[in-house]
């Protein structure tokens, strides 16, 4: 596990399955972090023994799909802790199986509000201050389907094929800027929610949110300094 103490990390879809996994994988190599929901109480039911904590932040209520409520999540960060070292970018969603043809055109747009334009939204809210801070790490969430799409998950295919498109230009314009934005590509992971979606399948041959959270903690440590503009498949052991 790598060494993040006293780093500063924000969280978002923290009550999810990776974004839990990912803020107790932080928190455990050391770090403070901001948790960030959109519901006004999740976050304390999820997360009971860090109420009151002085080094963790419940960032309740915060609509990432609005752009103010980004640029206040920062603020926040900023005025509780004095800094931010990174931004993981969990919140996500998945809808699909249908032919392009018969997918409803609510549905692209349900994805790409809730898949891209939460992203964007974080990442231009933190950069400028990590720009000015002079270093620090963005990872966000993608999908396996982003790099080899089946038939039926267009919609979803294109959002997080975006994620990892905004991902690597952004890792572009911040390279000389001494901070580095990476993605992580997760194939289907062993949830409750995917278990019980395909009660048939070869469980035990799936990635875990664990796995994918211990490989963000090491794209956030000074272990991954030299990996910047990346996007990393997590396929499970099969």
């Amino acid at each position: 596990m790598p060494d993040l103490t006293n780093n500063v990390a924000i969280v978002t879809g923290a009550v999810g399955n990776v974004g839990a996994a990912t803020a107790a994988a932080l928190q455990q190599a050391g770090a403070r972090t901001v948790l960030v929901d959109r519901s006004a109480d999740r976050l304390a039911a999820a997360y009971p023994g860090l109420a009151g904590s002085p080094d963790h932040l419940f960032a309740s209520g915060i609509d990432l799909t609005k752009a103010e409520d980004a640029d206040r999540l920062v603020g926040m960060a900023i005025d509780r802790f004095g800094r931010i070292d990174s931004l993981v970018n969990a919140v996500g969603a998945f809808r699909g199986g249908k032919p392009l043809q018969q997918e409803a055109l609510e549905t692209w747009g349900y994805l790409f509000t809730v898949n891209v334009r939460t992203t964007l939204n974080t990442c231009r809210a933190v950069t400028p201050y990590l720009v000015r801070q002079g270093g620090g790490k963005i990872v966000n969430v993608a999908a396996g389907v982003a790099i080899s799409a089946p038939a039926g998950l267009a919609a979803y295919a294109a959002s997080k094929a975006s994620v990892v498109k905004l991902t690597e230009s952004l890792a572009a314009e911040l390279a000389e800027h001494g901070c580095r934005a990476n993605a992580v590509a997760p194939g289907t992971l062993d949830t409750p929610q995917n278990r019980e979606a395909m009660p048939d399948a070869a469980h035990h041959q799936w990635a875990t949110p664990d796995d994918v959270a211990r490989v963000i903690a090491f794209l956030v440590s000074d272990a991954a300094q030299a990996i910047n503009g990346t996007v990393i498949p997590i396929c499970g052991r099969g």
